[in-house]
């Protein structure tokens, strides 16, 4: 499907601009990665991608477009969202504009691996402002090769921060009910920022670019290797995919504080989100986790269909979203339990007023 440049008139966009060219990093990485795997899609009767938008209050503050797919001959789903929300009409806010581009690929082919891949600039009334990078592989089937290609692109990418980005990754992911992360290649660098912006944004698109080459090779190399997955390998699939939205909904920071800002593009936050779960491995991680997380899995046990496997459609997920904020909301000394690097950035705090005016 062609890449549309038209955007709601309703949606406005940041005074900034610095946040302009955040706003048009993001977008340019985004139209990369919907044409490079569309290229690769086409090959198998794939239609690829369509465009979905939303607006951050009805447009005043912004919003964004993600272009998705659901089940097709290549993809399980896939979500390559970018969003950019601004307060420059409300000055008490600690935020003034925060530009992201945030995408999940889940490949319909157990031995395509999915991937994960984060890039966000927070501007904040202080006048300070970070960068967010983020990228993992995720493989229901473990594939060394595959591995090794996206640590070493990763590395050379990032150059003097791989170290600490891969610590810090393998950090966050990591399961501690389960003992295991979710994945095999971590990055995560949280909260950077030099003193020279352009070097900065450059950084960041090096990264973007990488990793959207690096993967579409990996993605167009496993289809082409393994035509006809077996039912085993599907089962395989099924539960890493299980083990990713467990993940994602109690551990994921960026998902439950994007859940707890606002409730105007739940869908979109949990594209992240596999097309269907085993609802009864999930089931049996309730006595796994700690008080009172054992709560939120039961309620989005109870959330799913019951059905093997458990289709999560989109109504599954706007109710999903339900569940994890009201969690929070009762619990708030359980965002003490969730994922994090060696910086906990203050996201929802941003998105409130300031009780000093500025």
């Amino acid at each position: 499907m062609p890449i549309s440049s038209t955007v709601d008139p309703r949606r406005t966009h940041p005074e900034s601009a610095l946040a302009g060219r955040a706003r048009e990093l993001v977008r340019h990485l985004q139209h990369q990665l919907v044409k490079q795997l569309e290229a690769v899609a086409s090959q198998y009767g794939d239609e690829g991608f369509s465009p979905v938008d939303w607006l951050r209050d009805e447009g005043r503050h912004g919003g964004g477009r993600r272009y998705a797919t659901k089940e097709s001959p290549v993809f399980n789903r896939a979500s390559i969202n970018i969003s950019t929300v601004h307060y420059d009409d409300l000055r008490d806010k600690r935020l003034r504009s925060a530009t992201a581009l945030s995408t999940i690929i889940h490949p319909d082919n157990p031995h395509a691996p999915s991937m994960h891949m984060h890039i966000s600039w927070t501007d904040l009334r202080d006048e300070t402002s970070y960068w967010r990078l983020m990228a993992d592989l995720n493989p229901s089937l473990p594939n060394r090769e595959h591995q090794q290609r996206f640590d070493a692109l990763l590395q050379q990418t990032t150059g003097e921060h791989y170290e600490a980005g891969k610590a810090q990754g393998e950090r966050y992911f990591f399961i501690p009910a389960l003992e295991r992360h979710r994945g095999v290649s971590h990055f995560y660098l949280e909260g950077y920022r030099s003193d020279d912006f352009d070097a900065d944004i450059e950084l960041a698109r090096r990264f973007g670019t990488a990793v959207t080459d690096g993967y579409t090779e990996i993605l167009e190399q496993a289809l082409s290797s393994n035509p006809s997955p077996t039912d085993e390998d599907y089962a395989r699939q099924l539960a890493y995919h299980t083990v990713y939205f467990f993940q994602v909904l109690t551990l994921d920071r960026g998902t439950t504080s994007g859940l707890l800002v606002h409730d105007q593009n739940d869908i979109g936050i949990l594209a992240s989100l596999p097309s269907a779960v085993d609802r009864e491995l999930l089931g049996s991680w309730r006595e796994k986790v700690p008080v009172p997380q054992g709560e939120l899995v039961r309620n989005l046990v109870a959330t799913l269909p019951d059905e093997d496997p458990c289709p999560v459609t989109d109504a599954v997920r706007k109710e999903l979203a339900n569940q994890v904020r009201e969690h929070y909301q009762s619990h708030p000394e359980a965002l003490q339990l969730q994922a994090s690097g060696d910086v906990i950035p203050p996201t929802v705090k941003n998105h409130h007023s300031d009780p000093n005016g500025g």
